[in-house]
């Protein structure tokens, strides 16, 4: 199971690397440029709540979804010690049922990517659709199908601290990268061994811009990462922004 025993030291390994003020900043500049109301936001595999807590402070009411009970822990805890209020929920993304409409919708840092089946991605989307409010935006990213295949793929890494030591292991075949993590946590004087298997898909710009059409989405941007840059070859992150085709669009 991906992000189990994982969860607990996810932000020890994973915060280091991302700028999650910078990101969460170019978020709200988007939904300002795109004039959200700003009462209701969700974000979907929420991990352990770092973009949560920073943009449900710009909401009225925010939720926040995960299929890991154990990224929810530790989301809970992280809200609650910085007094944010937000209803956490065990669902999957491709499967959402949350009975209301938001104005921001968000799946960040390749959450997409581990969707590997297209029927369930386009499942996804449509559900993003159902809770999305007429005048909302749904901001995600992916990892590009140029980052998974040429930059993760077939690679060993390794990562080594006083307390926590792994090695990190992929396989890239059939635009299926295969991740296989081993940890050594230290727990007191002795180091705990655990392993993961993390699964993601390569998915190419055109599967994703012609099934966002398909369902009911308009493109309104693409960027190379959480800036305001356009996406190259070499782009490994790819923001999209999308909004929900008026009736008359969708005929």
């Amino acid at each position: 199971m991906a992000y189990g025993d994982f969860a607990e030291i996810y932000d020890e390994l994973i915060y280091e690397d991302i700028d999650y003020d910078s990101m969460c900043s170019r978020i709200i500049e988007i939904c300002k440029e795109q004039k959200i109301n700003f009462n209701n936001y969700l974000d979907i595999a929420c991990g352990t709540g770092n973009v949560t807590l920073r943009l449900a402070k710009n909401f009225k009411e925010a939720f926040a979804v995960d299929l890991s009970e154990d990224m929810l822990r530790e989301a809970f805890e992280k809200l609650k010690k910085e007094k944010v209020k937000c209803k956490i929920l065990c669902q999957d993304m491709s499967e959402l049922t949350l009975n209301r409409k938001f104005d921001l919708i968000t799946s960040v840092l390749d959450s997409s990517n581990y969707i590997i089946e297209e029927d369930k991605f386009i499942n996804y989307l449509r559900s993003v659709k159902n809770h999305l409010d007429d005048n909302g935006v749904f901001i995600f990213d992916i990892n590009s199908y140029y980052k998974l295949s040429s930059i993760l793929g077939n690679n060993i890494y390794t990562y080594s601290e006083e307390d926590v030591f792994y090695t990190w292991e992929n396989v890239f075949e059939e635009e299926i990268l295969s991740m296989y993590l081993t940890f050594f946590v230290k727990r007191g004087e002795l180091y705990e061994r655990f392993e993961e298997e993390h699964l993601e898909r390569a998915y190419t710009e055109e599967f994703i811009e012609e099934n966002l059409k398909k369902v009911g989405f308009n493109l309104i941007g693409k960027f190379d990462g959480y800036t305001n840059l356009s996406v190259s070859n070499n782009t490994e992150r790819i923001v999209y922004v999308v909004k929900k085709m008026n009736k008359m669009e969708e005929f």
